[in-house]
């Protein structure tokens, strides 16, 4: 069995001590898998090392993140956009928009996503989607920018059943992490009308473990918890979730 966490900051850890346990854990609970999604320019070079240390699991994205869109963001994008020569990159991510934390920079927000939208197109890769409080700003880009080659993952999807088959229609596979297994989060009744070929599976941590683990800190080797829970949703195993799951992320990344 093999399980992908097609998204998850595990590289935040830098101590290397306690970096190793963490990925060993990983392939102790089948998750063979990592993609790593770039949030900043610092964090080019954390992800490059852990693909380093494990060329065979772990995967770089290139992209910024809604919340790091700031003043100055267009030095940055270029700075990341620049890196993208010297490194195998699988999917620009994580971009979007973000409106919890901050509104007054939406337009900046909408020039960025734009713009790392058509990086994609260029390199023909796949996008990987932040959007939090923002299904209609999402939406409305994505579907001025819709053609063949606008495709990804709609990252920590938590939107409800209209939603999610818009973005299915838009060719985005729908990513589902810990939330799916709050009792209150209302994401098990979604799914249940959206079939298992239309996911992937991801944690996002250190940020969303899942029950038994919710309000501690998050790990990939936590992704068998969010693929039992999908399990029981589906009426299926854990394997086959795996392994349809695991294929539609190869399907995704290409790799």
């Amino acid at each position: 069995m093999i399980l992908t966490d097609t998204h998850t900051h595990i590289y935040y850890e830098q101590d290397a001590e306690k970096q190793e346990p963490l990925i060993q854990r990983c392939f102790e609970n089948d998750v063979n898998r990592l993609f790593l999604p770039n949030v900043d320019v610092a964090s080019i070079a954390m992800i490059d090392n852990l693909v380093e240390k494990y060329p065979e699991n772990c995967f770089a994205m290139a992209g910024l993140h809604p919340c790091d869109v700031k003043e100055g963001y267009q030095h940055q994008l270029d700075i990341i956009y620049k890196s993208i020569a010297d490194r195998k990159i699988y999917a620009i991510g994580e971009i979007g928009i973000d409106l919890y934390w901050d509104k007054t920079t939406l337009a900046i927000q909408q020039d960025a996503f734009r713009k790392q939208i058509n990086w994609a197109k260029a390199l023909n890769l796949p996008i990987v989607i932040h959007c939090r409080e923002a299904f209609d700003e999402v939406f409305e880009i994505l579907e001025s920018e819709k053609d063949d080659k606008l495709r990804g993952i709609f990252h920590c999807f938590t939107g409800s059943e209209a939603q999610a088959k818009q973005a299915i229609a838009l060719n985005f596979y729908l990513g589902i992490g810990g939330v799916v297994t709050y009792k209150k989060a209302g994401l098990d009744a979604v799914l249940s009308q959206i079939p298992l070929f239309n996911l992937v599976l991801e944690t996002d941590s250190p940020y969303l473990a899942p029950v038994p683990f919710r309000g501690k800190p998050n790990e990939s080797s936590y992704l068998i918890y969010v693929a039992e829970k999908l399990a029981d949703i589906y009426d299926v195993s854990v394997e086959e979730v795996a392994k349809v799951t695991t294929e539609n992320s190869k399907k995704v990344f290409g790799v």
